[in-house]
C-alpha cells in the first residue's frame, strides 16, 4: 500500500509596499466574527484552490507589513483567541524569551521582549509561503540591529502555523529555513 501524497503549494511572496491599515483590515478588526467566518471558508478550500492561495498570500503579506510597523492588532487578525506562539529555540535557550506565549497578551509580551534586544529595528521580508492545508510555512528574511551595540544582523526566519477551523491556533518560529521545512516533512 502506498503512502498518501502530501498536497502542498509553494508561492513566492514579495513585500507589501503600502504602509498603514487597509480597508479590509479595518473592517476585520471592527467585525472579528465576520473575519472568523471568512477564515473558516478559506480553511475549507484545498491548498491548490486559487481563491485560498490569493487570500493566504495577501493575508501573510499584510500581516508582515503590520508586524514591521508594530501594529499587533492587525498582525493577529483572524488568529484564534487561544493561539499559542512559540519562539525559536535559540531565543528560549539564550533566556531571551519564554518557551510559549498564550493569546494576544502573551504575543504582546513576546514582541516587547524582542524589542528589548533589537529595539525598533526588526523587520521581516517575505520570501515564500508553503500551504499544506492544515499548516503553512512562511519563509522570510529578517533584518535587525541590536539596540545596545548597534550591530546589524541578517537572519533567515520561518514560521510554521497550524490551523483550526481555518484560523491560526499555533505558531512555531525557526531561524533556519531548512529546519522549518524538515519540521513539516519537506526538504529544501
Amino acid at each position: 500500500m502506498s503512502e498518501p501524497r502530501l498536497e502542498f503549494v509553494r508561492t513566492p511572496l514579495s513585500p507589501w509596499k503600502r504602509s498603514g491599515r487597509t480597508l479590509d483590515q479595518r473592517i476585520s478588526l471592527r467585525f472579528p466574527r465576520l473575519m472568523g467566518a471568512i477564515a473558516s471558508q478559506v480553511g475549507r478550500q484545498r491548498p491548490t484552490s486559487r481563491f485560498r492561495q490569493a487570500v493566504l498570500g495577501r493575508t501573510v503579506r499584510l500581516s508582515l507589513a503590520a508586524y514591521n510597523r508594530r501594529d499587533l492588532d492587525a498582525v493577529t487578525i483572524g488568529w484564534d483567541p487561544q493561539f499559542e506562539y512559540r519562539p525559536g529555540q535559540e531565543w528560549v535557550k539564550a533566556g531571551l524569551a519564554d518557551a510559549s506565549y498564550q493569546g494576544m497578551e502573551g504575543y504582546r509580551r513576546y514582541v516587547a521582549a524582542t524589542a528589548e534586544v533589537w529595539g525598533g529595528e526588526n523587520y521581516l521580508t517575505p520570501v515564500e509561503l508553503i500551504d499544506m492545508g492544515d499548516r503553512t510555512v512562511l519563509l522570510a528574511e529578517g533584518t535587525m540591529r541590536a539596540q545596545a551595540s548597534g550591530v546589524p544582523l541578517n537572519q533567515s526566519f520561518a514560521l510554521v502555523t497550524t490551523f483550526k477551523n481555518g484560523r491560526p491556533i499555533s505558531h512555531q518560529e525557526y531561524y533556519d529555513h531548512g529546519e522549518a521545512l524538515a519540521a513539516v516533512g519537506l526538504q529544501n
